[in-house]
């Protein structure tokens, strides 16, 4: 890591040590598919990192938690930890991959299942009063199997975390059940694909999370205290203190996650429109609406940026209102941060610069000046390049993701940036 205060963060070089995993990653990591998924190496990597910079670590929080990499990954470095998402799908995930389970009570639970999926045979007339949008993702076969499998799981297990844990194990198979195009970055229709059995899905998915489960049982692990909570960080109020914060905050005109979750969203219950879900969402082109642009209100780098992109235009685009409201509540959540971090705490971000129509969207620039901005000092810098993600580096003329590898290559690398609080 380089003092960005001697050198220019577009000068830094790829440093080879956050490209290379030294050891295989645990299966819980992979037991959800999720866009865009912190790598788990990083994580240890950071905490390895701030403890040579003198940071006794005892307590972790990751304000974007997303899918629960970080909070995994102080289960198993015997660290208490604090995470937020405001998408209930991730937080879903992520307590189920951070909670503790008696293999014993999964399988007595799992053969519940299997039970009651076997003896539950709704009539084909309950599709036709099925949600609409669920009814354009799933043939009615592969709905009438999957509402067998959520009546099963409901029927068979209690609230609490392992009904939760099924219920991420249903969430984990439904894009596979649907016509949901395989491996697709935003949703999109597969005409040709075929219907695969869900229930077959669900019980190697389970068989998985079984060997997921055993894997972590076998370590020797501290009863560490683990809260994850559904919750929009940037609105919050009070903080209980951490030693170390560790995040990647979404990419401004990247990912629009209420979308790419709808399936579960819906299924699960969590709303009747996944489009609502949009809202509040940092860095979401919908989290705009009834935003009014105050230049102002941006730090230097925002300013500048957002004026590129407006150029002679006198009214901004919802585009360019997304990146401003980015810009402002990134600085709210970095305001948030020295509210939350202890004196001699650590924060660590991972974040990459984007594009929209040839305007550099500098996020990790804007990031740094907002930690300047807030009082950290000691800001450090490092460079890796992307992998392991399904989030193409390609744009195309317009600026919008695309997999044509003869497209301009942008996003392939990311910036590490840790700053202190003394």
């Amino acid at each position: 890591m380089i003092n960005v205060s001697v050198t220019d963060i577009g000068d830094i070089g790829i440093d080879d040590k956050w490209n290379n995993c030294d050891e295989n990653e645990l299966i819980m990591h992979s037991i959800h598919a999720y866009p865009a998924k912190f790598p788990a190496f990083i994580a240890r990597k950071a905490f390895s990192y701030a403890e040579e910079e003198g940071v006794k670590i005892e307590s972790v929080a990751d304000i974007f938690c997303g899918c629960g990499t970080v909070a995994l990954e102080a289960k198993i470095h015997n660290k208490s930890f604090l995470g937020y998402d405001i998408n209930p799908v991730a937080t879903l995930i992520a307590k189920t991959k951070s909670n503790n389970y008696i293999l014993k009570e999964l399988k007595s639970y799992f053969k519940i299942i299997e039970k009651e999926y076997e003896a539950y045979a709704p009539d084909h007339s309950v599709y036709e009063s099925a949600n609409e949008r669920l009814k354009y993702w799933f043939s009615i076969n592969n709905y009438i199997a999957l509402l067998r499998i959520k009546h099963a799981i409901e029927v068979a297990i209690p609230r609490g975390k392992y009904r939760d844990a099924f219920y991420c194990l249903f969430s984990s198979i439904l894009k596979a059940s649907s016509h949901w195009l395989t491996k697709s970055i935003k949703p999109q229709v597969d005409p040709e694909k075929l219907d695969k059995n869900p229930w077959h899905l669900f019980a190697d998915q389970y068989q998985k999370f079984e060997r997921a489960v055993e894997q972590i049982n076998n370590c020797n692990l501290l009863n560490q205290r683990i809260n994850i909570f559904t919750q929009n960080f940037i609105a919050k109020k009070s903080f209980e203190p951490v030693d170390l914060i560790i995040s990647s905050p979404p990419y401004v005109t990247s990912y629009e996650y209420a979308d790419l979750h709808q399936l579960s969203s819906l299924w699960l219950d969590y709303t009747d429109d996944y489009k609502t879900l949009r809202k509040g969402s940092i860095g979401s082109v919908y989290n705009s609406d009834g935003f009014n642009l105050q230049l102002e209100e941006l730090n230097n780098c925002g300013q500048r940026i957002v004026q590129e992109l407006l150029g002679d235009k006198q009214t901004p685009s919802s585009k360019v209102k997304s990146v401003a409201r980015y810009y402002t509540d990134m600085q709210h959540t970095i305001h948030n941060c020295t509210k939350m971090l202890r004196k001699s705490g650590m924060a660590f971000f991972v974040v990459g610069d984007t594009e929209y129509k040839g305007v550099k969207i500098q996020n990790s620039e804007h990031l740094i000046e907002c930690m300047v901005n807030e009082g950290f000092s000691d800001i450090k810098a490092a460079k890796r390049t992307i992998s392991n993600k399904l989030l193409t580096p390609y744009r195309d003329n317009a600026g919008k993701f695309t997999s044509d590898k003869s497209s301009r290559t942008i996003y392939h690398e990311e910036f590490l940036i840790s700053g202190r609080l003394f």
